[in-house]
């Protein structure tokens, strides 16, 4: 069945899911999440996809959990977030964090609640210049979830974290790229062209080398330096010995661009 929450297409080496719910500002609900991990896994098994782009339509990223289906309700009508988190936003945000390849969270619109941190789950985040994050949940007495009390600290440091949390403000899209948030802004008109070219000039470069970068850079935060230092050595010992390092290496000498395989 065709999903009818997002679309999923492919151009070349770069894969694009759109969150598609334009008229909720994109925001989740159970269905927009089953589909998104079939797509993830589907563009995982893609040999011919090397870089992966989650976006939105219209005028949003995404809003964040949609408040209104989906969610448990005890006798008096309150709402149990806990089974949603485990069941959906927790398996997402440990899926992003270990995906295989190189994620581009692109920020068409404002990315709000669990969507900022969905985004901060990717490798790298662009945005257009109209856009913003914020961590929206105290406004309406929540905590930060989706990895948000984990992943903006390592980020930013507790105390900015902790101001960015607790005040709700929206960090406007340049701002964000200032504290580190965000990689590149680009100009609303030219977001989703700069997005693309962005994404193929990436998907160019050697995969098994992102992957284990990406490998070194996730077990550097539990590491000490040495343990760090000895993971260095193991990794590049297996990027010294890829066809894309010996590929690299004659397009140096032959002054040429390389044609990485991605092994």
């Amino acid at each position: 069945m065709s999903p009818t929450t997002l679309r999923c297409t492919v151009d070349g080496p770069v894969a694009t899911i759109t969150l598609a719910r334009p008229d909720k500002m994109n925001a989740f609900n159970a269905t927009m999440h089953a589909e998104l991990r079939e797509a993830l896994d589907q563009c995982e098994r893609d040999d011919n996809v090397r870089v992966l782009v989650l976006t939105g339509e219209g005028r949003a990223f995404s809003s964040g959990q949609d408040l209104t289906v989906d969610l448990k309700r005890d006798e008096q009508g309150r709402l149990d977030l806990g089974p949603a988190l485990e069941r959906d936003y927790n398996p997402l945000i440990l899926r992003l964090s270990g995906y295989s390849k190189p994620t581009i969270a692109a920020l068409n619109g404002p990315a709000v609640g669990a969507s900022m941190n969905i985004a901060l789950a990717c490798d790298i985040v662009v945005a257009a210049r109209s856009a913003y994050l914020q961590e929206a949940f105290s406004k309406i007495g929540l905590i930060p979830d989706a990895g948000g009390t984990w992943i903006l600290p390592r980020l930013i440091g507790p105390k900015m974290a902790l101001a960015l949390m607790l005040s709700a403000e929206a960090v406007p899209a340049e701002e964000a790229q200032r504290m580190g948030l965000v990689y590149k802004v680009f100009d609303d008109a030219s977001f989703a062209v700069d997005v693309a070219a962005f994404a193929a000039k990436l998907a160019a470069g050697p995969g098994l080398s992102y992957r284990l970068t990406k490998q070194a850079v996730a077990q550097s935060l539990s590491n000490d330096l040495e343990a760090q230092l000895k993971l260095e050595a193991k990794l590049q010992s297996e990027a010294g010995s890829s066809d894309d390092f010996m590929e690299g290496v004659a397009a140096f000498r032959e002054k040429r661009p390389p044609r990485f395989q991605g092994r």
